[in-house]
């Protein structure tokens, strides 16, 4: 079975591993592994859409109960199938149609956060500040889902003897 890689040091692949290994380079082939890597855990884009969705459940107990089978279920469970999306998709990735799709499929449950997040702050249940800030870096995580989806190449598997 051949070793599972990402391009350690390619500008593409780059913003999406942990910062820890930004500068650690991947030789020879070797299994993530061995180096601490450990499947889609290791990508940013993972981890700031796990954050993201984490922060937004604690502030969405804040909401009225009335909106608990409304807003609180549907951005609850968008920010959550952004990450849940990613972690998928990047399991698939030696298919890269199906890899494509899921994180595509994950931008979409981002945008759709996003739109969550436009009514929480019309409602006033948060406020322009955190609505900025977690509108910005939603942003981000589509932008590098952007650079994924058009370079799904980077992040297929490589066998040893490649």
């Amino acid at each position: 079975m051949g070793s599972w890689r990402l391009a350690v040091g390619c500008p593409i692949c780059q913003p999406f591993l942990c910062e820890e290994w930004q500068s650690e380079p991947v030789g020879g082939g070797l299994p993530l592994s061995i180096f601490g890597m450990t499947g889609h855990k290791s990508l940013r884009v993972y981890q700031l859409a796990f954050e993201l969705a984490m922060e937004i459940f604690e502030l969405s107990k804040t909401f009225p109960k009335d909106e608990r089978y409304s807003l609180t279920d549907q951005i609850r469970r968008s920010s959550r199938s952004v990450a849940a999306n990613i972690a998928e998709g990047y399991r698939k990735r030696q298919y890269p149609k199906m890899f494509v799709s899921k994180m595509a499929d994950a931008d979409g449950e981002g945008a759709e956060t996003e739109t969550w997040l436009d009514f929480a702050l019309s409602c006033g249940y948060i406020d322009k500040v955190k609505h900025e800030s977690l509108f910005s870096r939603y942003e981000a995580v589509g932008g590098m889902l952007g650079k994924m989806i058009v370079a799904p190449e980077k992040f297929m598997p490589r066998s040893r003897n490649s």
